[in-house]
């Protein structure tokens, strides 16, 4: 990790722990208090812990044009960035993405696309639906390496992480500890419960956790969906299409509007949001990945809308490639930082504790 960045986020933290006036904003403080000297490993639980909710930046005393120049919301969100960055396997194509995003995403949609709409090539075996433009085998062939490679891939990068900060055995009372936070976004709605200052430094909101809470739900609810099509494809032998008032399809379809509706809220918070309280370099991935999360929840509405039509093929192959992007790029995007995020509260329950 890069030693300037921990080196500003060590000084501020020190300034923060003698003043200790935020202690009771969200998680972060009770933890940086909890410590009189900060090593790297505690620098980054602490920066992974952080949500950005920027409440102790508009009540802090020693920002600019202090002479302490304090931004501890922006140096946390440098050294988190440059965590997953370094952590990551390969760490190359990490530290791309966030420079190149945009370009990245575009080009492997695009890609997968094409590759897609040449569904002749890779052969059909003649089903229904979906499946008769492009076999289920085939489905699987292509999809099952790219859920379970970057999965091992997160693996060796949480393992690094878990090292780094300290971590112990993890015992049940941490993980439900740990999921009961992420389950209720309670960091976003910081120590008093009034939400963030992430859009307006004069007010504070709960827009920037629902509209969390609508992206993690709503991922879920699809993932639920493709889960459940396969239990009954492969346990009940009951194969796709499904109907509407079908398990599969009632999550997916609510699981994709309510994934779109929280990416569009999402990008709408952070282009009104102050980017010099975040980090600036990873602005533009940020927002290429909440795109691309956005795109594969309204590309499948569009898919299911318009799936007995003729343009279903093309819209097939626009929905894979970003389902197939979306998949190979999740350890070097902030998708990375939900599975970050819950190791960091699976830590913060083992010192509690």
């Amino acid at each position: 990790m890069q030693a300037d960045l921990l080196q500003e986020a060590r000084r501020q933290a020190e300034i923060c722990n003698a003043c200790r006036y935020c202690e009771g904003y969200c998680s972060v403080f009770p933890a940086l208090h909890a410590n009189r000297a900060f090593t790297d490993g505690d620098i980054t639980q602490l920066a992974n812990l952080c949500h950005n909710c920027r409440g102790c930046y508009d009540a802090c005393q020693y920002t600019a044009p202090h002479e302490f120049d304090l931004n501890l919301p922006a140096a946390l969100a440098e050294v988190r960035r440059d965590s997953w960055e370094s952590y990551a396997w390969p760490q190359p194509l990490a530290r791309r993405f966030h420079t190149h995003g945009a370009a990245i995403v575009t080009a492997l949609v695009v890609g997968f696309a094409l590759l897609f709409a040449a569904i002749k090539m890779i052969g059909s075996a003649g089903g229904e639906g979906f499946y008769a433009a492009l076999s289920h085998n085939a489905m699987v062939a292509i999809f099952a390496p790219a859920f379970l490679l970057p999965l091992a891939s997160l693996g060796i990068g949480l393992r690094r992480y878990w090292r780094d900060v300290g971590g112990i055995a993890i015992r049940m009372t941490h993980v439900t500890k740990a999921f009961g936070r992420a389950a209720k976004m309670k960091d976003l709605a910081a120590g008093h419960g009034d939400g963030c200052n992430f859009e307006d430094e004069d007010r504070f909101s709960q827009g920037r956790r629902h509209v969390h809470q609508a992206v993690m739900y709503g991922f879920l609810l699809c993932f639920a969906s493709t889960s459940t099509a396969t239990v009954m494809h492969y346990v009940f032998d009951i194969p796709a299409p499904y109907p509407l008032l079908s398990l599969p399809k009632l999550l997916g379809v609510i699981g994709g509007i309510v994934l779109t509706l929280g990416c569009i809220g999402m990008i709408m918070l952070k282009r009104k949001s102050d980017p010099t309280l975040g980090d600036a370099k990873a602005w533009g991935g940020d927002m290429a990945f909440v795109a691309l999360l956005g795109f594969v929840g309204f590309s499948g509405l569009v898919l299911y809308a318009l799936g007995a039509s003729t343009a279903m093929p093309a819209l097939l192959a626009i929905h894979l490639g970003a389902v197939l992007t979306f998949f190979l790029l999740t350890p070097f995007t902030k998708m990375a930082h939900g599975f970050y995020r819950l190791a960091a509260l699976i830590r913060d329950a083992q010192r509690v504790s």
